[in-house]
């Protein structure tokens, strides 16, 4: 079985003897190759250039075993597209060119541009997809409807997206509006991926865990399912929604065929409680990759070993892996998992 065939197989719940393993935002400061590339080339210069995303979406595969590629680029290329462009801050953090904050403003988001602003990404995947042939896998992304909007409404970063929140509890029209056009840029872009090679992909719910358990459906999870509904039938979609672990249920009934979970909740007993086809992917604490190669194995052998006879699991960090993972740690998990029958 080639990794490729591995993943599609977990996706689909199937039996195997090991779990395939990839990494959420495989590249990144941890790798020097990765810091050189940055030295010469800004990061949305990088997103932008098919030939440099593809370098970097290669640049962990040539060190490590992963079954799995993801493409590199960055979720906010949506709300770009649309109209309503971004950047990050020299202190740090993320800056929207404004905020959302009028109907008007939601009325001049280009839904149907993005299929065209976004071809670099089009590019960039077919790019990947011939250099990894049909052994390993290649999984595009993008961010949940109300991940994208939090940061549209907000106009940036921000620990508790009040203003996000506001919207969706006093003006629920304009919320709704915003939306719908978000769920109908994200169809188009997702399709796009598909057209250009991708096997499987991941939506990132990255402030689900903001929203009241009980908001969840309607202000999150309504969207991502009307998302989901728009793309080919059978597949293969993961959602991640970091800090839901209450709506566990909800995201099983969310038409995804994985859910990615961190690590704020025990991998085995949610594999248990979703349905039988759903697989699960995590959930190992990112913190560990920065700790020691033997801590990092002996966590990773209790996360497999808690899944042993429970098919459907993806390995995978609780979260996308961090600037100062070591990558003496990322070996020592790579060969844990490959290891492991």
């Amino acid at each position: 079985m080639t990794p490729r065939q591995r993943l599609l197989a977990a996706c689909h719940s199937q039996p195997l003897d090991r779990p395939p393993l990839w990494i959420m935002r495989q590249a990144g400061r941890y790798l020097p190759e990765y810091r050189a590339l940055k030295a010469k080339h800004p990061f949305l210069e990088m997103v932008r250039t098919p030939e440099l995303a593809a370098e970097v979406t290669l640049q962990p595969l040539r060190r490590f075993p992963f079954d799995a590629a993801i493409i590199f680029s960055d979720i906010l290329v949506i709300p770009e597209a649309m109209g309503q462009g971004y950047r990050f801050k020299e202190e740090g953090g993320i800056a929207m060119d404004s905020r959302l904050e009028r109907w008007e403003q939601v009325e001049r988001l280009n839904a149907d541009a993005v299929p065209e602003r976004l071809n670099y990404v089009a590019e960039a995947l077919r790019l990947v997809r011939r250099q990894l042939g049909e052994e390993r896998a290649l999984l595009g992304f993008c961010g949940s409807p109300w991940t994208l909007a939090a940061y549209m409404i907000e106009g940036g970063g921000s620990d508790d997206f009040a203003r996000a929140k506001a919207m969706f509890y006093t003006d629920r029209p304009l919320f709704e509006k915003l939306m719908d056009r978000l769920v109908r840029a994200l169809v188009s872009y997702v399709r796009m991926q598909i057209a250009a090679g991708i096997d499987a992909v991941q939506i990132f719910d990255s402030w689900a865990g903001i929203l009241p358990a009980n908001e969840y459906e309607a202000a999150s999870l309504r969207w991502t399912r009307q998302l989901i509904a728009g793309l080919p039938a059978g597949f293969p979609v993961i959602l991640y929604a970091k800090g839901a672990a209450p709506s566990l249920a909800p995201l099983g009934a969310s038409g995804a065929t994985v859910v990615g979970l961190d690590w704020s909740i025990d991998l085995a007993t949610a594999r248990r409680a979703l349905p039988a086809g759903i697989a699960v992917q995590g959930n190992l604490d990112p913190v560990l990759l920065s700790t020691t190669p033997a801590a990092v194995s002996a966590a990773a052998s209790r996360l497999l070993e808690s899944m042993r006879g429970l098919p459907g699991h993806i390995f995978n960090l609780g979260h996308g892996i961090l600037p100062e993972a070591k990558i003496e740690c990322v070996e020592a998990l790579c060969a844990t998992v490959t290891a492991w029958r």
